[in-house]
C-alpha cells in the first residue's frame, strides 16, 4: 500500500470519528451485516449497478467518443429509465439547453473535468461509497474524486450559509427509512452524462430504505421550478459490497482530466482550444 493511499485512509477514519464519535455511539467502519434488532443500520459499502450515470431516462447503446481508439470497449451501454413515469418534465424553455448539453456531453459534462458530481448524481456514479452513521450524523465517503458529505440528523430546518458542490444535507428517520433533504447546491453540476441539468434552486429529497441485508431502495425527489414543470422522482437499487470488495479505493480524477482541461496551454500544444469546455 502506498503512503498516499495510507494517508487517505487515515484521513477518512479520522474525519468519521471526529464528526461522529462525539455522540458516544460506537461506529463500525467495516461493512457489517445489520443486526436483526437494529433496522436503522445502513453502515457499509454500497453501489448502484446500472446505467443511471449515463442517462436517467434510458437509452439504446451507441458509439462513444473513445470507440475510435479502443473499439467496442468505448461504447456507451444501453439502459432503462429510472425516472418514475419515464421522462423528465422540462419546461419548454429549458429543453434547448438540455439538447445543447447532450450533443457534446463529452466536452461539457462537469464530471468529465473531475468536478464534484453533486447530488443525486454522486450516488449513482459507477463507483462505490461508504456509509458510516451514528445517532446524530451520517458520514458518506465516495470513491469518485475522494468526495464526501455529512448528513445532519440533529439540525432540522437549517440551511447552509453558502452554496457548495455537494450542498447541505439534513436527515431524519421515518421508521427504517433515512430521509435526507439536500439544499444549497451550486448550479454547475449535471444529473447524468446525457446533459440533464438543474439550476441553483434544486432541492433533492433522498430516501434510503433497506430491503434486506444487502440491498436498499434509493429514491430521489427532484424539485427545481426554474427548470422543471413539476417535481419528479428517480428510483433505483443500492447493493452492498461484501468480502474483498467491501471497501472504497482511491480515484483522484484530477490528474486524469488535466490534459483534457489544460493541455492546450502547453507551449508545444497542437491546439489552442481545450478538449473539454465550460458551459458556465
Amino acid at each position: 500500500m502506498s503512503i498516499r493511499r495510507l494517508m487517505l485512509g487515515v484521513l477518512i477514519f479520522s474525519i468519521a470519528f471526529f464528526l461522529l464519535g462525539c455522540t458516544g455511539s460506537q461506529v463500525s467502519l467495516s461493512s457489517p451485516t445489520p443486526e436483526s434488532n437494529d433496522v436503522r443500520d445502513i453502515n457499509g459499502v454500497w453501489q448502484v449497478l446500472g446505467s443511471a450515470h449515463w442517462n436517467l431516462e434510458g437509452q439504446n447503446a451507441f458509439k462513444g467518443p473513445a470507440t475510435n481508439t479502443i473499439g467496442a470497449l468505448g461504447g456507451i451501454p444501453a439502459g432503462v429509465s429510472y425516472v418514475v413515469g419515464g421522462s423528465i418534465p422540462y419546461r419548454e424553455e429549458a429543453v434547448a439547453q438540455r439538447q445543447r448539453n447532450r450533443e457534446e456531453w463529452n466536452k461539457y459534462d462537469p464530471a468529465v473535468k473531475c468536478y464534484i458530481p453533486g447530488l443525486p448524481r454522486q450516488t449513482y456514479m459507477p463507483f462505490p461509497f461508504h456509509i458510516v452513521h451514528s445517532a446524530n450524523k451520517v458520514f458518506i465517503a465516495y470513491e469518485f474524486g475522494s468526495n464526501s458529505r455529512i448528513i445532519h440528523l440533529d439540525r432540522p430546518g437549517t440551511r447552509a450559509e453558502l452554496p457548495s458542490w455537494m450542498g447541505y444535507s439534513v436527515g431524519r428517520w421515518e421508521g427504517n427509512t433515512l430521509v435526507v433533504v439536500v439544499t444549497d447546491q451550486v448550479a454547475e453540476t449535471w444529473l447524468d452524462a446525457s446533459g440533464n441539468y438543474h439550476s441553483d434552486e434544486l432541492v433533492v429529497t433522498e430516501r434510503y430504505t433497506p430491503m434486506g441485508e444487502d440491498h436498499m431502495k434509493y429514491e430521489a425527489l427532484i424539485e427545481d421550478p426554474k427548470i422543471f414543470t413539476r417535481p419528479w422522482t428517480i428510483e433505483m437499487t443500492l447493493y452492498r459490497r461484501k468480502g474483498v470488495d467491501a471497501r472504497i479505493l482511491e480515484y483522484k480524477c484530477v490528474e486524469f482530466a488535466e490534459d483534457a482541461v489544460y493541455g492546450h496551454l502547453r507551449k508545444d500544444a497542437e491546439s489552442t482550444e481545450p478538449a473539454v469546455k465550460n458551459l458556465f
